[in-house]
């Protein structure tokens, strides 16, 4: 499934994932490929990236820790996250 986090100020990734773990406002929960249509609130949490491989620009590759060779993870404040047609998009604060 294809991957689109944004922010207000950049898009911090795009790209090709396994799957992705967000904190909803009910707790964590993991989309992963062909998971049915949503769309929910986000709260301050970490997302977690799970990709057979990463490309991040110079400008945002310091917002993503690396876990190991396939996951990375992401400190987000709030946002809100969509997934349709396999495609997740979550825009982020």
């Amino acid at each position: 499934m294809i991957l689109d986090i944004v922010s207000p100020e950049a898009k911090l990734f795009s790209g090709q994932v396994t799957s992705v773990t967000v904190p909803g406002v009910d707790g964590s929960f993991q989309i992963l490929n062909n998971h049915a249509p949503i769309v929910s609130i986000l709260e301050k949490g970490t997302v977690k990236i799970v990709a057979p491989s990463f490309n991040f620009s110079k400008e945002v590759a310091g917002k993503f820790v690396r876990v190991n060779d396939q996951t990375y993870t992401l400190e987000i404040a709030s946002g809100t996250i969509e997934m349709k047609d396999n495609k997740v998009i979550v825009l982020v604060d």
